[in-house]
């Protein structure tokens, strides 16, 4: 049953402003730091932007105070720039001022790198529309695209592809839009990063009710964005892609689909894998779970007929989905037992509301909600890339990894120290022992405050077995529950999922891969012809938060090579093995310098069993923007001709380009 749909709430800033009262209201609640970048951009006064800039703090520093006159003084600035007749022109500012402003509204130095990324990221340009560029002609209709899934990055592919002109399908399991989250339902399911920075960067959404979104809203989005878009023609529910087999005749993909009404055949030129890590959860392997008599759960599988209240609930894994899961029991539940196998670091968050007024400054003053946008990002992505590179100098390794780092560990180390001043107990039991995100750090919301509550007890002794009543301890001690919850993660190892991928020479990316996958950019894998990843192999942002900004530069990149095939009037695309191969030498050497590799980092879902990450990615998001503006020819392989895509193959391959 479809959801009900959340309206995309549109930006709708008009100068001047003519409701004085709540632009009033709206001052009177704003932060300093985008307020001012507003009336920069309008009025160009930097020397006003260097009288408030030295009071604006980053969030891991003391907090310091602009002073109430200066305040004030903004206030009325920016008041009366805002209702003014006639309006001030919107301009937007050059590179160096802008690098300014950007380097003042986080009170840290932000380099010349990132000012192209962030005109286009934080919402400041329109994204540019392939159809409208010059000299281009529309795609060949019987071209045609397949996107396997329809959550946040497929849903992107599918906008960007109908922009451009394609002839394109999505394929998706589940009944709706949302991937991640759809299926992710359990009680207190949430985003761990912030509203106003987890969002595609044409669509910000100033009506965030929250800082930190919760899951249903973040789907209410998804939902929204659909149906702005009107992508539901083109997506075909409740059917699983099975099989990709390269058919090396006609240079094209037959891609086996299976519905409830059996299975087809589909023939694409090309294949955008948009179906997330995320997805294929797993139990732990742990004796006896399997035959346990009362209610056995995975947060990604959550039963809703379950009524916890009054019941004995065990709770298996303590990272994000853990915690989550476990402060919405932890007040219902009779008993809520937490069995920790390993511990993580966590950050202090709140889930607070975003003021009313807050919400319309963000709608109708121009620029206010890029520039949050912008904090946000800067403060949960790439303004934390210092704190995972080692420091081969630093004098503390045995807690840290340099002193950025371990100005976190202190950030963090503070949040323990004060929840639980009388829970020594539990301090000892919870600190982690590695340096501060050596494995995924956890947002914090009242998790250490329940962890103290009188109905919950928290074991870190190891699981001998399950009993068909009760999970037995390492120590022999029975813990007897009605209901164990499992959040224990999903299996990201195995990058290919349940699904077949057959390339060239009857080639089988599972046996290729096994638990060791790579690719070229994390996009393309050498013999696999018009074959696309996205949140593939060393792809992830695990410094911090960023998904959105990585699934639109893979899907931008994508989009580019799809460009290139039809610019050089070629049928097949593939990166070369050696091309390949530099890559992922290049993305090993890089993490070596990184936290993930350091001798103290536990084994994490980073990482496969031989201990070699194949989860982040060792750039920064910047970084990895600039690295997908367009393929690079040189690193590719293009043979055919389009016009024989799908069709009758004309004497061997035409290679067009061949890569070094």
């Amino acid at each position: 049953m479809t959801q009900p749909v959340s309206a995309i709430t549109p930006i709708t800033a008009v100068l001047p402003i003519k409701d004085h009262d709540r632009l009033r209201a709206a001052l009177a609640v704003s932060e300093a730091a985008p307020l001012l970048m507003v009336y920069t951009h309008f009025s160009r006064d930097e020397a006003f932007l260097a009288r408030v800039a030295p009071f604006i703090s980053s969030i891991f520093d003391p907090q310091k105070q602009v002073p109430a006159d200066l305040v004030a003084e903004l206030h009325e600035r920016v008041f009366d720039l805002l209702t003014q007749s006639p309006p001030p022109a919107d301009i937007a500012p050059d590179d160096a001022l802008l690098q300014k402003m950007l380097s003042a509204a986080v009170a840290e130095p932000v380099g010349e790198e990132f000012i192209p990324m962030l005109r286009e990221q934080m919402g400041f340009n329109p994204p540019e529309k392939r159809s409208a560029r010059e000299g281009r002609d529309a795609p060949a209709a019987d071209f045609k695209v397949l996107v396997i899934g329809a959550g946040l990055t497929g849903l992107l592919a599918a906008i960007k592809l109908q922009e451009a002109g394609y002839s394109f399908e999505v394929i998706e399991k589940n009944h709706d839009i949302g991937g991640t989250w759809l299926e992710n339902t359990y009680p207190g399911v949430a985003v761990d990063t912030p509203s106003h920075f987890y969002s595609y960067s044409f669509e910000l959404n100033p009506n965030w009710s929250h800082y930190t979104p919760n899951g249903p809203e973040f789907q209410r989005y998804l939902l929204g964005i659909t149906e702005k878009y009107k992508l539901r023609s083109n997506i075909v529910f409740d059917t699983q892609v099975t099989e990709c087999r390269f058919d090396e005749v006609r240079d094209c993909w037959q891609v086996t689909v299976q519905s409830a009404s059996g299975s087809r055949v589909i023939a694409a030129n090309a294949v955008i894998n948009a179906h997330g890590p995320l997805n294929r959860w797993r139990y732990p392997d742990i004796p006896g779970l399997r035959e346990f008599g009362g209610t056995l759960m995975h947060t990604a599988a959550w039963d809703h007929s379950i009524d916890l209240r009054g019941k004995r609930v065990a709770l298996l894994g303590t990272g994000a989905s853990g915690v989550q899961v476990g402060n919405a029991m932890a007040a219902q539940v009779e008993h809520l037992t937490v069995l920790q196998r390993s511990r993580h670091w966590l950050m202090p968050n709140y889930y607070i509301e975003v003021p009313e007024p807050v919400r319309w400054a963000q709608q109708h003053i121009p620029h206010y909600a890029q520039w949050m946008r912008f904090r946000a990002y800067w403060f949960a992505a790439d303004g934390l890339f210092e704190n995972i590179r080692i420091d081969p100098d630093w004098a503390h390794p045995e807690r840290s990894i340099s002193a950025l780092n371990d100005g976190v560990r202190d950030y963090c180390l503070q949040n323990y120290q004060a929840k639980l001043a009388d829970r020594p107990d539990l301090l000892e039991k919870l600190l982690p022992d590695y340096p501060v995100f050596g494995k995924r750090i956890v947002m914090d919301i009242n998790w250490l405050e329940n962890l103290c509550r009188d109905n919950v007890t928290l074991e870190v002794t190891g699981i001998d077995h399950v009993d068909c009543d009760a999970i037995v301890l390492a120590d022999g001690r029975r813990v007897e529950v009605d209901v164990i919850v499992c959040a224990t993660g999903f299996d990201t190892a195995n990058m290919v999922g349940t699904l077949e991928v057959i390339g060239r020479d009857g080639r089988n990316l599972r046996d290729e891969w096994q638990d060791d996958p790579r690719a070229y950019l994390g996009v393309a894998v050498p013999g696999y012809p018009n074959y696309f990843l996205t949140v593939g192999p060393n792809s992830a942002p695990n410094h911090a938060g960023g998904q959105n900004i990585t699934s639109e530069s893979q899907i931008h990149y994508i989009m580019e090579c799809l460009e290139l095939l039809r610019r050089e009037d070629a049928a097949t695309l593939e990166p070369t093995a050696a091309a390949c191969d530099r890559f992922n030498a290049e993305v090993d050497a890089a993490l070596q310098g990184l936290i993930w590799l350091h001798p103290s980092a536990p084994q994490s879902y980073y990482k496969n069993a031989r201990g070699r990450n194949i989860m982040s990615c060792p750039y920064r998001l910047v970084d990895y923007w600039w690295m997908t503006r367009a393929p690079e020819v040189a690193d590719y392989t293009l043979a055919g001709k389009c016009d024989a895509a799908m069709g009758e193959k004309p004497d061997a391959p035409r290679a067009v380009t061949s890569g070094t």
